[in-house]
């Protein structure tokens, strides 16, 4: 199918937004506006987050009174009526908990400020009891600069979708300057970020938080139905962890890090519809499980500012120090399995046990993991076992230097057996070991979602001695952001990482999309949607694969298979 951004609005009768009759209200709708669209958000079986921003044209004082009407026809008559408000010290955005609402029940919605009514949402309440199946659309990782938000366009144009499951890197926090990370792409000029320097302090968050929200194609992917988010660590900065990230530099006058991590998470809360956090539990609020009948749970993992160490990093000489000429991997190996490195906090460990055994144990045969990372064991890829001796070595030859460095240091590190990267959870061993041993202890059936890698991921994941496959694993590609895949056209990098990891079954590291995610009892299908560009307003999309995992008898899951 051919869609373009204003055809994906229109299937939602979003244009814009929708005025009382009459002349009289010419003046209020002057003065009142909703540049950022509507959405909800924490879906449970009797209520929801509903989230608007209200823009005001003119002078006023520092909040306003308006309605929220919920109702079950999109015209809204016979609505509820909510009373809410806006106000300066939350920027304006608007965020009701609603309660009263039936299970696995549409609802449609809209704010109404000064006379002015805002564009009409749908949101969808969870089921109870019985139920056949759920529809989740899975995203990640959208860098404004770097293209058109496309899979959120074609997300709003999808037939059905329950929830959309956002993995994190919602924003990015990066400048516009030459250089920065998206400046590259062919159409960065045509969407510089605002600010146009890097969010540091609380207000360039929310700025760049509008930013976003003012796209007509995420706008509409909100107001499609519910989401339920979680942030990475582009919400704050690059490669974060409890106690910084490695784009936060305070001695470069990017000043406290936590004063800049509570920034941001303050704006995120204001401008995300997930239910605020109770009184001291800013962090442990991000963590949640949301139940879907007696079909699954999802549950919402956190492993980047609440109790993450600080990764590892091979460029660093007390990390793999080279040694007679070898680097000393018994020395990596004992800091890279230290059992003390953490992933989440022990508090959010015991959680997470928790809701797998309270999961098994009402019946709900799945247990979906929402978290932000990729999982499997995933070592650097050996291109020359896949392109053989002759073409690497020709490739060699002919690729530029610094190509052809970081070629052979790819190749090396493929034959020392280590990780891609060390910033998901290959990063840290010892706690997805005991993240499995949770799996098993709960005799779970788990499917784990996961973002940040820029690529499509379809894989099996093993315990330590490779003797139980406890669970599966699908990745969801980038919303825009660029993958690695997209700078290593001349290697047959997806095949070469299948062929090298036996935990990962496809891979596509160029792709552009999200994925669809079909949960009945007796299996979850993923089907892993691609949209043709992002460069240009007008795109197509494709399934580029489709894999269906079933239950495994007593815990576990059975193999994939590629439909």
């Amino acid at each position: 199918m051919r869609i373009n951004r204003r055809g994906a609005l229109g299937l939602l009768g979003l244009g814009g937004g929708a005025s009382l009759a009459g002349a009289a209200q010419a003046a209020k709708i002057a003065s009142v506006g909703y540049d950022h669209g509507v959405a909800s958000g924490d879906p449970l079986q009797d209520r929801a987050i509903f989230w608007t921003r209200v823009t005001y044209r003119g002078g006023i004082g520092s909040s306003i009174a308006g309605k929220l009407l919920i109702g079950r026809t999109p015209d809204l008559k016979g609505a509820r009526s909510v009373d809410v408000v806006s106000s300066a010290d939350r920027d304006w955005t608007v965020k009701a908990d609603v309660d009263g609402l039936k299970p696995g029940t549409d609802y449609y919605y809209r704010f109404q400020f000064d006379g002015h009514l805002s564009p009409v949402g749908r949101t969808r309440t969870l089921p109870d009891g019985p139920t056949r199946d759920v529809v989740l659309a899975v995203a990640s990782c959208a860098l404004y600069p770097q293209g058109h938000f496309n899979a959120y366009g074609a997300i709003a144009a999808l037939d059905r979708v329950d929830v959309v499951i956002h993995l994190g890197d919602y924003i990015y926090e990066y400048g516009g300057a030459p250089g920065q990370y998206g400046m590259k792409s062919p159409i960065a000029q045509q969407r510089l970020p605002v600010p146009l320097n890097e969010c540091l302090t609380l207000a360039d968050y929310r700025a760049r938080h509008g930013q976003y929200k003012a796209d007509p194609q995420l706008q509409a992917a909100h107001a499609r139905a519910p989401w339920i988010v979680v942030w990475d660590d582009h919400e704050v900065a690059n490669d974060s962890w409890v106690g910084g990230a490695e784009n936060h530099n305070p001695d470069k006058g990017e000043g406290d890090w936590a004063a800049r991590k509570a920034g941001a998470l303050k704006a995120y809360y204001e401008w995300t519809p997930l239910r605020d956090p109770a009184p001291g539990n800013l962090l442990e609020s991000s963590y949640r499980t949301f139940r879907f009948g007696d079909l699954a749970s999802l549950m919402m993992v956190e492993t980047r500012l609440g109790g993450r160490d600080r990764q590892l990093d091979y460029d660093e000489p007390d990390v793999l120090p080279i040694v007679d000429g070898k680097p000393d991997i018994a020395h990596f190996d004992k800091l890279w399995r230290d059992p003390a490195r953490r992933m989440m906090a022990e508090r959010q460990e015991q959680w997470l046990a928790g809701e797998l055994d309270r999961s098994v144990k009402a019946g709900e045969v799945w247990q979906l993991i929402g978290n932000q990372v990729v999982m499997a064991r995933i070592a650097a890829p050996d291109f020359e076992a896949v392109m053989g001796k002759t073409a690497w070595d020709d490739l060699l030859t002919h690729s530029p230097e610094g190509t052809r460095q970081a070629m052979q240091k790819a190749a090396a590190m493929s034959a020392l057996g280590l990780p891609a990267t060390l910033d998901g959870w290959d990063g840290y061993p010892a706690a997805r070991e005991r993240l499995y041993d949770m799996f098993k202890a709960a005799n779970a059936h788990p499917v784990v979602l996961s973002g940040d890698s820029h690529a499509f991921w379809s894989n099996e994941l093993w315990d330590d001695a490779h003797k139980t496959r406890v669970a599966a694993e699908f990745g969801a590609t980038s919303v825009t952001s660029p993958g690695f895949g997209e700078r290593m056209t001349d290697l047959p990098l997806n095949d070469a990482f299948v062929k090298r990891n036996v935990e990962v079954k496809f891979v596509d590291a160029a792709a552009k999309g999200f994925v669809l995610l079909t949960v009945a009892h007796d299996e979850v299908k993923a089907d892993l949607i691609a949209v043709s560009t992002i460069y240009e307003p007008a795109y197509t999309t494709r399934t580029l694969k489709t894999f269906t995992v079933k239950p495994a008898a007593g815990a576990g899951v059975e193999a994939l298979i590629e439909v």
